[in-house]
């Protein structure tokens, strides 16, 4: 197994969680992403990964989550819609 260096993209936090078997679909993606932070967390809990990579995981799903608000606030104003 490759070891990950540095994790930039939900993509590549995903394929972090592919590796463990954890295929994270819900539907609807801010869901997606709050799963896969409680993915991560209960990796790190388990020692499977270490500190670093956990830090790293959590900060772009933390970044993603707050991008996908604010996207999901402005089609809430832009055309009136509940998402």
């Amino acid at each position: 197994m490759k070891p990950i260096v540095h994790l930039r993209t939900l993509y590549d936090v995903q394929q972090l969680l592919k590796r463990f078997d954890v295929f994270v679909y819900v539907g609807k993606r801010l869901w997606d992403i709050e799963l896969m932070a409680l993915e991560i967390d209960n990796l790190y809990q388990a020692g499977v990964i270490d500190r670093d990579l956990f830090l790293q995981a959590k900060l772009v799903l933390k970044r993603e989550h707050r991008n996908e608000q604010k996207m999901a606030k402005e089609r809430k104003k832009l055309y009136g819609s509940k998402e």
